[in-house]
Order: C-alpha cells, then sequence, then structure tokens
C-alpha cells in the first residue's frame, strides 16, 4: 500500500499532520516526501498546479489537494480503521462548521500574533484568538456529549482539524509568555488538547515545541523583513 499513497509535506505544517492522521487511523501505509518549499519541487508544482501548496496526497498516481479535503478523502477511500466523519448528516455539517470556522476565522487570529508589528497589534490578536478558544470550548461540550473527543469516544474530523494547530499554538503561548488554554476559561479543550496530543495517531506527528519555535523565529523575521520594505 505505501507504494499506492503518498503525502508531499514538511514536518513544521499544522496542514500536513492533517492527513497523516487520517491514514494512521485508518491504519494506511505510505510513502512521506519531505517537501523544503525553496524551491517546490516538480512533483509538488505538478501535482497541485492551482495552489501549489502542500499537503497532497497522491493514491494511484491521482493527487487530491487541501487539507480537509484529504480527511474526507481518505475517509471515503478506505474502508479501513473507524470512521473520520460522523454518520449522522447533522452532526457532520456542524463539524464541517466548525472546522471551516477554525481554517479561516481562528487560525488567521492566531497568524496575527505573530505578525503583529506592534504591542497593540499582538494584544489584540491574542484576546481574539482567546475568545475563539472559548468558543470552541462551547462547540467542545456539545459536540463530544461528554465523550473524550469532538467526535465521542475516537479522534474524528473536527478533532483533526483543531488538533493540528496544537503545537503552534503552545509556540504563540511560550513566546508571548500567556496561556491561552487554561483551567479556568477552557478546561475541556485543555483537557482534549493533552488526549489528543497523546493519542497513538498523533503523538509522532505532533511536533516538539522547541524545535517548532526555533522555526517560528525564522518564519516571523521574514514578516518583520517583508513589512520593512
Amino acid at each position: 500500500m505505501g507504494k499506492e499513497v503518498k503525502v508531499l509535506g514538511a514536518w513544521p505544517s499544522p496542514f500536513v499532520m492533517r492527513p497523516r492522521i487520517a491514514l494512521h487511523l485508518k491504519s494506511i501505509e505510505y510513502d512521506f516526501i519531505e517537501e523544503t518549499m525553496q524551491p517546490k519541487s516538480e512533483l509538488l508544482l505538478k501535482s497541485n498546479p492551482v495552489h501549489k501548496k502542500i499537503p497532497v496526497l497522491i493514491h494511484n498516481d491521482k493527487p487530491v489537494c487541501e487539507s480537509l479535503v484529504i480527511v474526507q478523502y481518505v475517509d471515503e477511500a478506505f474502508s479501513s480503521g473507524p470512521s473520520i466523519l460522523p454518520s449522522d448528516p447533522y452532526d457532520r455539517a456542524i463539524q464541517r462548521f466548525w472546522a471551516a470556522y477554525i481554517d479561516d476565522k481562528w487560525f488567521p487570529n492566531l497568524q496575527g500574533v505573530a505578525k503583529a508589528q506592534t504591542d497593540e497589534a499582538r494584544a489584540a490578536a491574542l484576546e481574539q484568538t482567546s475568545e475563539g478558544l472559548s468558543l470552541l470550548e462551547d462547540a467542545f461540550v456539545k459536540c463530544s456529549k461528554g465523550k473524550p473527543f469532538f467526535s465521542g469516544d475516537n479522534i474524528g474530523y473536527l478533532d483533526i482539524a483543531l488538533g493540528c494547530y496544537l503545537g503552534w499554538l503552545r509556540v504563540s503561548e511560550k513566546m508571548n509568555n500567556v496561556k491561552l488554554l487554561t483551567e479556568d476559561k477552557t478546561p475541556n479543550l485543555l483537557a482534549w488538547s493533552e488526549r489528543f496530543s497523546a493519542a497513538d495517531a498523533v503523538k509522532d506527528y505532533m511536533p516538539e515545541t522547541n524545535k517548532l519555535m526555533e522555526f517560528a523565529k525564522i518564519i516571523m523575521a521574514r514578516f518583520k523583513a517583508a513589512a520593512s520594505n
């Protein structure tokens, strides 16, 4: 199976974590092809000519792009392992809604913390990130129905959608000397984050915080250089 399935990606990317976790949940072997992005490989440009971004899943020589699209594809293409998306149409719709919120609204606020050029802008981005986590705390309570994960007893679609950002969330906490997941404001998310990070399907792909922080410093230096030009 490893020859039939390939993932193009890079270790710091939260988006690349998503298909890797999904494939692990489905017990699918695959070849991981590390992309440096400097320059982008011919295989990447050929496989994702529209966005030219990672991750890309290649299954039987057919590319599938965009991380959450890939997760849904893996769920539908491979019958092995547990279902990643809920079977109930309403539950499935709710998880897709929150996954879209995370990518379209919440993560850009987290990125805004790193991109901020002033203390005021950084504080505002941290506040928006924290407010978003409060919304996701409520979503967890409703979606999990008292179970360990958003999807119930097992890691599923929304767990993957949010969990892939935990490494970057911890980097933001450490670099700004703040706590965004806390026992008083987001107790359920805090406990969930620990369970998710320790899960067999996740722990090998979750980047080590200090290593990711060093990478983040390089990215922030690029932001500053671009802003000054």
